[in-house]
């Protein structure tokens, strides 16, 4: 029931597409989400879990996950980060992704909604170090679609990989435009 209420206001009201799929097989994942110029990005994730019916999920500082929010936050997917034992952002995601039967982790590799010059490559390390494929997720708000992409074994060679994986989105516009990170067709 929830899943159609989705699709008509995702499809009919908003007008919005999900154009490829993220294989049910692959249980653990990094999801590049990008671009990430505004909130709206959010709901759009949101309505793209519920179509899909695929768990998708999220860090945050585990000061969020307590009374009275932390039961609705896990509901939406998130997972609380823990740093203490001086472990740092990358082992203390890839330590979830270990203890997890299904944790496929959505990351904005601009880090903000604003104008940055250079992506974060933190997810890139995270997955590396999980030994987890990456999936480039775009929110073109120009065509108004969501586009999954081919998952992507990171190698080692993050110039090479990051070559490949930012070609999935060239030409793609994000609800903000002018504040959407500029990829080149190399």
């Amino acid at each position: 029931m929830k899943k159609q209420f989705y699709k008509w206001i995702f499809f009919r009201l908003m007008g919005w597409k999900i154009v490829g799929s993220i294989d049910p097989d692959i249980k653990k994942c990094v999801m590049m989400v990008m671009p990430h110029t505004s909130n709206h990005d959010f709901y759009l994730g949101v309505f793209t879990r519920g179509i899909t019916g695929l768990e998708m999920h999220w860090v945050g500082k585990k000061e969020l996950f307590r009374f009275p929010f932390g039961f609705y936050f896990r509901y939406m997917g998130g997972e609380p980060l823990d740093r203490t034992g001086g472990l740092n952002k990358v082992d203390s995601i890839a330590a979830i992704f270990k203890r997890k039967e299904v944790f496929r982790l959505a990351v904005a590799p601009e880090g903000t909604r604003t104008k940055v010059a250079e992506l974060k490559t933190g997810f890139y390390y995270i997955a590396l170090k999980a030994n987890v494929p990456i999936i480039p997720v775009a929110f073109n708000f120009g065509k108004k679609e969501v586009n999954l992409g081919s998952p992507m074994l990171p190698s080692g060679n993050i110039d090479l990989d990051m070559s490949i994986l930012t070609q999935h989105f060239i030409g793609v516009e994000g609800k903000i435009p002018e504040n959407g990170y500029f990829f080149e067709n190399k």
